[in-house]
C-alpha cells in the first residue's frame, strides 16, 4: 500500500488518483517513501478534499490529462534545450483565454501541490514561514492566483485584513470564487487585472504571492520592478519561480535559480530567505546536473 500511514484525507485522495491514473503509483509511491511529511500532507489533503467535493474524480482524470500535457513539453525541452512558447500571446491564446483548458490545467495543478514533492515543499514555506510573519491587518494581494489554495491560506490567516486576487485568466478567478465557495469562506476581492496596467490609485499592499508566474513572462524583470512599486515600504514579497521546468505555458526559461534572485536583488529588494525543492525527492546538486525542475522560494522584502 502507498503512505499506508497516511491520515483518511489523504488516504482518500490517493485512492481516487489512482483510480483514475493507475499507472502513477510508482510515483505516487517514490513521493510518500520515508521522510514524507505526512501530518502537513493530510492537512493539505483535507483542504483539497473540502475544494474538491463531488468533482474529486473529475480533478483526477484533469491531473492525468496534465502529467501527459507536461511530458510532452518536457520531451520537447530535452530534444531542443529550450520552452516550445516563446511569448505571452501565444501562452494566452493556447491556454489563458481557452476556458476548458485553463480549467483542467489549474484543476490538475490543484492535486500537484500534495503529489509534486516541490509543489508541496513551496507550500509549506508559504504557510509556516512567510505568512505568519505578516503584520496584523495585513492587506495581502496575490497575482495570479490560479487554483486559488494560495490566496486561501493567505485569506484564512489571522493576521490577514484583506486579501486580493488579480489574474489575466476569467476561468481563473471563477476557480478561485469556486475555491472559496467550497470551504463556505467569503470571496476575496477579484479581478481581471493585467500587472503592468496603470493603477496609480492603487494604495500599497503589505504582502504580495507570486508563485509560479514569473516564468510566464517575456519581461520578468519589469515585472519584478513593478510589485517592488506595489508593495509599501517594509512590504513583504513571496517569490515562487522554477528552473528548468517546462510546461504549456512557461516561456522564460530560468537555468539556475541564482539568476531568480539575482532579479529580485536588481528590482530593488531586500533577500530575506532562498529555499530550493526539487521533484521527485532528487537532490539539488543532481537537478543542477541534469536540468531537472527547481522550484526556488525566495521571501524578500521592499526596504524601509
Amino acid at each position: 500500500m502507498i503512505a499506508p500511514h497516511a491520515g483518511p484525507d489523504l488516504r482518500a485522495l490517493i485512492d481516487a488518483q489512482l483510480e483514475a491514473f493507475p499507472e502513477h503509483a510508482a510515483a505516487l509511491d517514490r513521493r510518500f517513501s520515508a521522510g514524507a511529511d505526512l501530518v502537513f500532507c493530510d492537512t493539505l489533503a483535507a483542504t483539497i478534499r473540502a475544494i474538491a467535493g463531488q468533482d474529486l474524480p473529475r480533478l483526477c482524470a484533469d491531473y492525468r490529462w496534465l502529467a501527459a500535457a507536461v511530458l510532452e513539453e518536457e520531451l520537447f525541452f530535452r530534444r531542443e534545450g529550450r520552452y516550445r512558447l516563446s511569448s505571452f500571446a501565444e501562452a494566452e491564446a493556447q491556454v489563458y483565454a481557452d476556458p476548458v483548458y485553463m480549467t483542467r490545467y489549474m484543476n490538475g495543478l490543484l492535486l500537484s501541490q500534495l503529489w509534486w514533492a516541490n509543489h508541496t515543499e513551496v507550500l509549506r514555506r508559504f504557510a509556516e514561514q512567510f505568512l505568519p510573519a505578516n503584520p496584523a491587518g495585513a492587506r495581502h494581494l496575490e497575482i495570479g492566483p490560479g487554483h486559488g489554495l494560495f490566496l486561501l491560506l493567505a485569506a484564512a490567516d489571522p493576521r490577514t485584513a484583506e486579501a486580493i486576487g488579480w489574474d489575466v485568466s476569467p476561468a481563473s478567478l471563477a476557480l478561485v470564487e469556486k475555491t472559496f465557495a467550497a470551504v463556505r469562506r467569503p470571496v476575496p476581492t477579484l479581478a481581471l487585472v493585467d500587472l503592468f496596467e496603470d493603477r496609480a490609485d492603487q494604495p500599497p499592499f503589505d504582502s504580495i504571492t507570486f508563485s509560479e508566474v514569473l516564468e510566464h513572462l517575456e519581461d520578468p524583470a519589469a515585472a519584478l520592478a513593478r510589485l517592488h512599486g506595489l508593495l509599501r515600504p517594509g512590504g513583504r514579497l513571496f517569490l515562487n519561480a522554477p528552473v528548468n521546468s517546462p510546461a504549456p505555458d512557461h516561456i522564460f526559461l530560468f537555468d539556475t535559480p541564482e539568476a531568480i534572485v539575482d532579479l529580485a536583488t536588481a528590482a530593488g529588494f531586500e533577500i530575506g530567505s532562498v529555499a530550493l525543492a526539487t521533484t521527485a525527492g532528487v537532490s539539488v546538486e543532481r537537478a543542477r546536473r541534469l536540468k531537472l525542475a527547481i522550484s526556488t522560494v525566495v521571501i524578500a522584502r521592499r526596504p524601509f
